[in-house]
């Protein structure tokens, strides 16, 4: 039978999500979560049967949101009647981690200051499989995109659309804390065209 479920988990993962962005991922203990939301410590073990399950959701949940943003920001500009051969995409899933700090600001704290290593450690078998297929959600937007633009989706027109959508943002807004700074945004716009007009490699 299914364990039952007395409460929202999402305001389980919700308080989870702030105990790690405020204090580190040490803070995330069953009993600091049921300080926070008043849910006991044995509805949180129903629910989440493990911290490492709880962590592993709080990740994931994360994780999702960021993604599904991703895909509709990708989805609007290859729609959109300005659409430039798919590089205004491109620009939008770059830009994503922008949108998502203002959508969701405390789950894009998490995902962007603190280390999935360090928050989840050893995860049992069902998350790390949903960690997996996360990661293969990333890999079929980029060969998406570069098939649309180039028509190709090896690795290395797949690794030119990671610098744009990986390693760009990365350094341009994320390691000097620039996400909400305007010119950073122009900057990447920039340098994400620049890199799309070399292209790939034959």
């Amino acid at each position: 039978m299914p364990r039952p479920r007395t409460h929202d988990p999402d305001i389980v993962l919700d308080a989870a999500e702030s105990l790690a962005v405020r204090s580190g991922p040490a803070a995330v203990t069953t009993r600091a979560v049921a300080a926070a939301t008043g849910v006991s410590n044995g509805a949180i073990y129903h629910t989440f049967g493990s911290r490492a399950e709880l962590l592993g959701r709080t990740w994931l949940r994360a994780a999702h949101r960021f993604l599904a943003l991703q895909s509709e920001l990708v989805d609007a500009a290859l729609d959109g009647p300005d659409r430039q051969d798919g590089i205004d995409a491109v620009i939008a899933a770059a830009e994503a981690p922008v949108v998502f700090a203002e959508k969701f600001p405390t789950s894009s704290r998490l995902l962007l200051t603190v280390e999935r290593d360090e928050l989840l450690g050893d995860v049992p078998d069902a998350i790390a499989t949903e960690l997996a297929d996360t990661d293969k959600v990333l890999v079929e937007l980029l060969i998406r995109l570069s098939r649309h633009l180039w028509g190709r989706g090896d690795g290395r027109a797949v690794d030119v659309l990671t610098v744009c959508m990986v390693d760009l943002p990365t350094a341009i807004l994320l390691r000097r804390n620039r996400i909400a700074n305007p010119l950073a945004r122009k900057q990447l716009r920039a340098a994400v065209r620049a890199v799309l007009e070399v292209g790939p490699p034959p």
